[in-house]
């Protein structure tokens, strides 16, 4: 994944607009926190053929978005694979 790429940028830009440029995960406690970060749930080196869906991006503040992952294995926490199975099952995907 490109994250420089033009295409990305632009729809990144329209995930964050989608989204009102606020968290998301934040907005699920009430929380009003702006989001810098527009995240794969499924993330895109594992699943490409979800890299470009809609339904597969969410926007995060920086912090949220270093919940999802673990830094130094880029593997996803328990909390991002929760998003991941919320998701999954909205999507009727098996995982």
């Amino acid at each position: 994944m490109n994250y420089k790429s033009r295409r990305w940028l632009q729809k990144r830009e329209e995930i964050l607009r989608r989204d009102g440029y606020q968290c998301q995960e934040s907005r699920r406690y009430g929380k009003h926190v702006q989001a810098t970060t527009v995240h794969h749930i499924f993330p895109a080196s594992d699943w490409p053929e979800y890299q470009w869906e809609d339904w597969n991006l969410i926007s995060l503040s920086s912090a949220q978005h270093d919940r999802m992952h673990d830094r130094n294995t880029r593997a996803l926490t328990a909390v991002g694979m929760a998003l991941l199975r919320r998701t999954a099952r909205r999507n009727g995907i098996s995982v």
